[in-house]
């Protein structure tokens, strides 16, 4: 998905600014969603030493077609979202915003996504990136996940 990785310090985050430890503990788990054609899955490991671990795969007809790291770092001279996706450098999303149980995260120089938000949904986890579309309109792809095995 990301075509340039930018960096935004910390510094140039915008008004949601950081978290207190533990408070993306919401996030941690395995989620699965996509289709019985693409599966989509993303594991996420509770906070320690500063940060949440995790990665995801997405799976269409047995094969991997992408797979991301990341990092979730709530505070600190590192705060922000680091995702690698298939391998490449980090990009840096800045916590835009966040409260009980979400969070948005932005990065406005990056070709797409742009935005990325989190939603916990009951025992779901909803997901979106969005950004300016090849268009140049905004563009949002949604993501519904469940619990794996659930």
């Amino acid at each position: 998905m990301a075509k340039a990785a930018i960096v935004l310090g910390v510094g140039m985050a915008l008004a949601g600014g950081t978290a207190v430890a533990g408070e993306f503990d919401w996030l941690a788990g395995q989620w699965c969603g996509g289709s019985a054609e693409r599966k989509i899955e993303e594991a996420w490991l509770p906070e320690a030493g500063g940060a949440l671990l995790g990665m995801s795969r997405t799976l269409r007809g047995g094969a991997t077609e992408s797979f991301e790291f990341m990092r979730l770092v709530p505070a600190g001279s590192d705060a922000g979202f680091h995702v690698q996706p298939n391998g490449m450098a980090p990009t840096v999303f800045a916590i835009a915003g966040h409260g009980e149980g979400w969070v948005v995260f932005a990065n406005p120089g990056h070709d797409f996504p742009r935005r990325i938000e989190y939603r916990r949904d009951g025992t779901g986890l909803q997901a979106s990136i969005s950004g300016p579309g090849p268009d140049g309109k905004r563009l949002e792809i949604p993501f519904a996940y469940r619990r794996c095995g659930g």
